[in-house]
């Protein structure tokens, strides 16, 4: 199993937007030294909810800060970004990095974050299969030009090249198993069975969100794998990309059960309460809130909240269920820095020695 930390960079109630940065940051740091296999960075805009607005630009300041770790986005925004501005920055971190960024890309939602980049809605309901294809095309093609409903430019060359390393050889870096640099992997956040056709369609890994149990990420894992075998891909490539498919839940580690999650239903709340509730959308649809306690309660029992043994065992229950054995774990749900160090310190040190 692969376990990686899933950073928000969470503004909790109380805190200055500096402070929730500099925890992020932190939190990635010390995952690396922690023996994490990545951590996973979101992006959001205008809400305290997560307060890192460009998830490519904290992965550059993160690459340069560590030297094994995989770093990668979950997820970049795809509606509110160029496709190809996008894939310029996802090959240019590969490149420098030598293989350790991930590009994560997801739909997102119908907030007001498409007004203010003058997407539209349009880019959110009905571009996205248009705006993932160009991106693809250009990590892995050497010229692209786009006729399509949404983009339409005439051809230009792509440089850099994701697939060329620096100094001409093939970059051996942090990805797993030591692969040659051919180009950023590509995951693809996915919250509806209309998404998880597409990312199968494509032989795109999945990101399955951390409200999920395991019956609907196995649900959607079985999907994933008859859509992709009906667009006529291999079983041996079905069961290759299977192994990229990551499960994004919580973590919180103590001595015992109601402490660990004492720890995390005094804390979560406040924060899912002011960042849920400043999402507005674009055009004065009407949304549900989740009740903050019991979407946190929720989060404490669907994944590894507790002691050593029983987190290693909540996320092998979840391998087994859903097949899925990569996770990105929220690490900061407490609030609190130091609290945080050490819930990534005991991940590492006590949580992970089980499952290997």
């Amino acid at each position: 199993m692969r376990v990686g930390a899933f950073i928000l960079a969470a503004q909790f109630p109380g805190q200055g937007q500096g402070e929730a940065l500099n925890r992020a940051v932190r939190s990635a740091q010390l995952s690396e030294a922690a023996g994490l296999d990545a951590v996973w960075l979101a992006e959001h805009h205008f809400v305290p909810y997560g307060v890192c607005p460009s998830a490519v630009t904290l992965a550059a300041l993160l690459l340069g800060r560590t030297s094994t770790i995989g770093v990668g986005t979950a997820v970049s925004v795809l509606p509110t970004a160029h496709p190809v501005a996008l894939g310029e920055q996802a090959a240019l971190l590969h490149l420098v990095s030598g293989g350790r960024f991930t590009l994560g890309v997801g739909r997102g939602g119908p907030w007001v974050d498409l007004e203010v980049f003058g997407t539209g809605l349009r880019a959110y309901e009905r571009d996205f299969p248009e705006s993932l294809d160009l991106l693809l095309r250009w990590l892995c093609e050497p010229r692209v030009g786009a006729a399509g409903d949404r983009f339409v430019f005439r051809e230009v060359p792509v440089v850099p090249r994701p697939d060329e390393a620096l100094g001409g050889e093939a970059a051996i870096g942090g990805r797993p198993g030591g692969r040659a640099a051919s180009g950023p992997p590509v995951i693809v956040a996915c919250t509806s069975p209309g998404t998880v056709r597409l990312a199968a369609e494509r032989g795109l890994p999945m990101m399955l969100g951390m409200h999920c149990g395991d019956d609907e990420k196995a649900e959607a894992v079985g999907l994933w794998r008859k859509t992709a075998l009906a667009a006529g891909r291999s079983p041996e490539d079905v069961a290759a990309v299977s192994e990229e498919h990551v499960s994004a839940g919580v973590v919180q580690i103590a001595d015992a059960r109601p402490e660990a999650a004492e720890t995390l239903l005094k804390a979560m709340p406040g924060w899912l309460r002011q960042g849920l509730d400043a999402h507005v959308t674009v055009d004065g649809r009407p949304r549900r809130m989740r009740d903050p306690l019991a979407y946190a309660e929720l989060l404490c029992g669907l994944h590894p909240v507790g002691p050593p043994r029983l987190c290693a065992d909540r996320l092998a229950a979840t391998a087994e269920r859903t097949g899925i054995r990569r996770f990105a774990l929220l690490v900061e749900g407490s609030g609190d820095l130091a609290a945080t160090e050490e819930n990534v310190r005991r991940l590492g040190a006590e949580v992970l020695p089980l499952l290997r």
